[in-house]
């Protein structure tokens, strides 16, 4: 920090500042912010532009997550003191806390003029960059902190949470390998979950699964490790395993309807529609849910209830124009129960919205005899 010009001072006060100052900072280590502040008031009693205090102050008050009021105190301290580093950090860093991205660039960028290469801030630009979508500017920051720490930790992870983002799944996955091979045993079970999250959106999912199990391992319970492996057993067409995982998630978090409803296609692929049905139904008495209600018609016809089901289907087509799957589903129940010329009316008229889905332009392809 830039030293504090001391004119107009008496050797006393210099000196009183000077250990309130130290006395100040020590609390702030401890966490002792409010003591700290209480240092920091007596100064600026004495010295209202002491840069140390009006950052302290601001430190403090960014401890305690009172952001809104550290600004007011970092851009004091820049009014008096521009360029100020320390202030120019933390006004950035809680405009970053604040959701205010391109506020946290702007001064970040600005600190960057007194510090071009501190890595810290160079990470946090990327990061913010990336909150923003910024994916040419993040990528290239994150990679200019590799050329100056090859293997920094920030860098790598934050290149793979930008390229997973950006559905590039395999060039993610590349960067949260290195992580687990810096990282060997110690690995943080984050990065587990991130690799494994990256086989199942490649629809890999029995790659995904060890990974899934070695975050469990080293923490039984996780959420995001539980869901993944339940995910991925979905995926592998084994509705009785992946029961076993939304089912452990279910006895923490009951009413997660998200669940719930995954739950019931397990209970539906098994052929036990009783269990189905109640698990959708469980989902719908906490909030409308599109695919609980997609659950219940497929329910019917399993029953053999095309009428049902197609009510069921049709209704939900206003209520969600622009998701392919009801318009998929309504066209093969139309299709099962023999009238083709309906699903293809469906199908076509998804498409006429100028909306696209692969799979329901190869069904619709493969009706109309193409395939």
């Amino acid at each position: 920090m830039r030293d504090q010009e001391n004119t107009d001072l008496t050797p006393a006060q210099v000196s009183e500042i000077s250990e309130l100052s130290k006395r100040g900072y020590q609390l702030l280590k401890e966490s002792l912010t409010r003591r700290a502040v209480e240092c920091f008031e007596q100064i600026i009693a004495i010295q209202p532009d002491n840069n140390y205090a009006l950052v302290g102050i601001g430190d403090a008050y960014r401890k305690e997550r009172r952001h809104k009021d550290a600004v007011n105190y970092y851009k004091d301290c820049l009014r008096y003191h521009p360029g100020n580093n320390y202030a120019l950090f933390g006004l950035a860093d809680c405009y970053k806390a604040l959701g205010q991205f391109n506020r946290a660039i702007d001064i970040w960028e600005e600190y960057l003029k007194y510090d071009d290469s501190n890595v810290t801030v160079l990470t946090r630009i990327a990061d913010a960059y990336r909150k923003v979508r910024n994916f040419s500017k993040s990528r290239d920051l994150y990679f200019r902190v590799l050329d100056m720490e090859s293997t920094n930790s920030y860098a790598l992870i934050g290149l793979g949470h930008l390229h997973y983002d950006f559905k590039h799944y395999d060039e993610a996955l590349g960067f949260w390998q290195q992580m687990e091979e810096k990282s060997g045993d110690r690995v943080d079970i984050r990065v587990l979950t991130s690799i494994g999250n990256c086989y199942r959106k490649l629809k890999q999912f029995d790659k995904g699964v060890p990974y899934f199990e070695r975050a469990l391992e080293k923490q039984p319970g996780n959420f995001y490790a539980l869901f993944g492996l339940a995910d991925c057993q979905r995926g592998l067409n084994r509705p009785d395993q992946s029961l076993i995982h939304w089912n452990q998630i279910l006895n923490k978090d009951p009413r997660n309807k998200v669940i719930l409803t995954r739950a019931g296609d397990a209970y539906r692929n098994l052929g036990d529609l009783a269990m189905a049905t109640r698990y959708y139904n469980e989902a719908l008495h906490i909030e409308f849910d599109t695919y609980a209600m997609i659950g219940l018609a497929l329910v019917a016809k399993a029953e053999g209830d095309y009428d049902n089901a197609l009510a069921t289907l049709e209704e939900l087509i206003p209520r969600d124009p622009k998701n392919a799957r009801v318009y998929i589903e309504t066209a093969r129940c139309f299709e099962e129960s023999g009238r083709k010329a309906d699903a293809e009316r469906v199908l076509n008229d998804f498409m006429s919205r100028g909306m696209h889905d692969e799979q329901l332009e190869a069904y619709a392809k493969k009706l109309q005899g193409f395939v």
